[in-house]
């Protein structure tokens, strides 16, 4: 059955006593879940399907509830600093939001949420991965994604979308998969009144209903301009981002209350700025803020994609040994976050083994991004191996990659059994989302 229509901040509180009733009475279940990385996009185009599928009749197809879940941890999301900056836009608290903290305990979680109570819709990625993705892959009923598909999603998948296309952001997908239903959403909810007395402050149901549905724009646009830099990235922006953020602009632009702020430019600053900011982060924060894992095989790979460029990284490492008495050394911290041309240290190289360790990879990855001096977008590369099986795939991955990816080194040895390669990348079109499965297909290549 569709929940009423109200605001975001309603939807969110509704979602997660549904769920905790589910667990406790074992009731049927649909859950939206991003991708494990939980950047701003995952985190947005769950949000923003499961709100719009929850409430929204669509012919042909049952209307039930969908709950959005962020795939991390509750604590995880202060290392998100410009989803902290987005959410006061949708009038939500970051209490409000639901993560795996809200499922049961991930050792006992099959016999607590059984997976077939489950039904389970990815955004912005295309296979369940870890714990979830042992226990509940095969309920995996519908996908929105951008990525290269891996097969793992049924081609079947009844009255949900199976939906995986190249695009700057997963929202803009979402978003235009939704329109119909949203517009459907808003015209219901005028005609029949469903707003009336829910806001005091506003004069009539159109108000009302105009807020939210700008509010919702708010949290879609923010992921949309952030992951295609406000539409001007040309190896990033398709006609499906320029398609949805009109469509959303639209939306702000209906909300008198709304629109009279709102500036596009302004907005995607307010917001990359909060998401650069990360000087108050540890190193290890840092790396686990914006962090994927796969498996191929026997072998384990882990990226992190990180705004910074890797000196940065070498000062957070050598603040965190330079502390006395509970201080950190301002001038470390301060200083200029420009490329150097800069050999790996050993407070760094240290920091990123027990990185990689803690996970038990064989392949640890950070890709940079960041401004250069001159005013150009930069990427650096940076892979260590402490297995002989992940040193030869890296092995392969150079062979097979360096020319594509166009990588010029920086740093390049062994050092106590650990292979470490260092690049500036040169070919800035290509992210983690094409660099990562270069390096799964030279692992898959040792089965």
């Amino acid at each position: 059955m569709a929940v009423p229509r109200g605001s975001l901040r309603s939807f969110l509180s509704r979602a997660k006593s549904a769920l905790r009733s589910s667990i406790s009475n074992k009731s049927p279940l649909t859950l939206v879940i991003g991708n494990e990385s939980a950047d701003l996009d995952s985190i947005t185009c769950s949000i923003l399907y499961a709100y719009l599928q929850s409430s929204a009749p669509t012919a042909g197809r049952q209307v039930r509830l969908h709950v959005p879940l962020l795939n991390i941890p509750r604590a995880d999301i202060a290392l998100r600093p410009e989803l902290l900056a987005l959410l006061p836009h949708a009038n939500v608290d970051a209490d409000h939001l639901i993560t795996l903290d809200d499922l049961p305990d991930l050792a006992r979680i099959g016999s607590e949420l059984p997976p077939d109570i489950t039904r389970w819709i990815l955004v912005d990625h295309n296979a369940l991965q870890g714990t979830l993705g042992s226990v509940y892959s095969k309920r995996v009923v519908g996908v929105i994604d951008h990525h290269d598909d891996e097969g793992k999603v049924p081609q079947d998948t009844g009255d949900e979308p199976r939906i995986i296309t190249k695009s700057g952001s997963c929202t803009s997908l979402v978003t235009n998969y939704s329109r119909d239903a949203w517009d459907r959403l808003s015209t219901n909810a005028l005609s029949s009144g469903a707003a009336h007395g829910q806001d005091d402050s506003l004069a009539d149901d159109s108000a009302v209903t105009t807020l939210w549905d700008a509010q919702v724009a708010h949290l879609a646009m923010a992921s949309i301009l952030i992951d295609t830099h406000d539409l001007t990235d040309e190896n990033k922006t398709t006609d499906h981002d320029r398609k949805a953020v009109e469509y959303l602009a639209a939306k702000v632009n209906m909300s008198p209350r709304i629109s009279k702020d709102f500036d596009r430019g302004m907005f995607f600053t307010k917001l990359s700025d909060a998401k650069r900011d990360v000087d108050s982060l540890s190193l290890t924060d840092i790396l686990r803020k914006d962090y994927k894992q796969w498996s191929e095989g026997d072998q384990t790979l882990g990226m992190s994609s990180v705004v910074k460029p890797v000196d940065y990284l070498q000062r957070k490492a050598s603040e965190a040994t330079t502390q006395q008495d509970g201080k950190v050394d301002v001038q470390v911290s301060e200083r200029a976050t420009t490329q150097q041309d800069s050999k790996v240290d050993g407070a760094f190289m240290g920091a990123i083994k027990d990185f990689a360790a803690e996970r038990n990879l064989d392949i640890f990855g950070i890709m940079t991004t960041f401004t250069a001096d001159d005013g150009s977008f930069a990427r650096e590369l940076l892979v260590i191996s402490p297995s002989e099986t992940g040193a030869t795939s890296v092995k392969k991955f150079v062979d097979n990659s360096s020319a594509e990816l166009k990588l010029e080194e920086v740093d390049g040895r062994n050092e106590d059994k650990t292979l470490l390669r260092y690049w500036r990348q040169k070919n800035v079109s290509c992210s983690r989302k094409q660099v990562a499965p270069m390096l799964r297909k030279a692992m898959s290549m040792q089965q």
